[in-house]
């Protein structure tokens, strides 16, 4: 199977910056895209931004012109730059990757894999 580590995340005051990153480990065979989610006390868990292979990105209109999607291909890692963060960006933050890899010698398997997600807590 896939694991994925998070790193990053933290306390910050409204209109600081963190960096967060996520490694993908195992017998990758393909990574077709990868994502950032995030989930705050009571509400459901919301796209955040999403990378695609032929390097397209998404970003949810709140987000937009504040945070930075992007991966390192060599690592199997995507990372997001967050700055001018607010309040409402409070929450827990996780990391998906979605792609193929080599369950034996002679069969690949698609996976759909969360990291463990990392607290992200902006001050006003």
């Amino acid at each position: 199977q896939v694991q994925l580590v998070e790193s990053g995340g933290g306390l910050v005051e409204a209109g600081g910056s963190l960096a967060l990153s996520c490694a993908a480990s195992g017998s990758i065979v393909k990574i077709n895209g990868m994502g950032w989610y995030r989930q705050a006390p009571g509400k459901q868990r919301e796209l955040v931004a999403s990378l695609i292979n032929d390097g397209s990105t998404y970003y949810v209109d709140f987000v937009k012109g504040r945070f930075t999607i992007s991966r390192d291909n060599a690592k199997n890692t995507v990372y997001l730059q967050m700055n001018s963060l607010k309040p409402d960006d409070t929450a827990v933050y996780f990391c998906n990757v979605k792609g193929v890899y080599s369950e034996t010698r002679t069969w690949n398997r698609s996976f759909d894999s969360w990291g463990q997600g990392t607290q992200v807590t902006v001050s006003s």
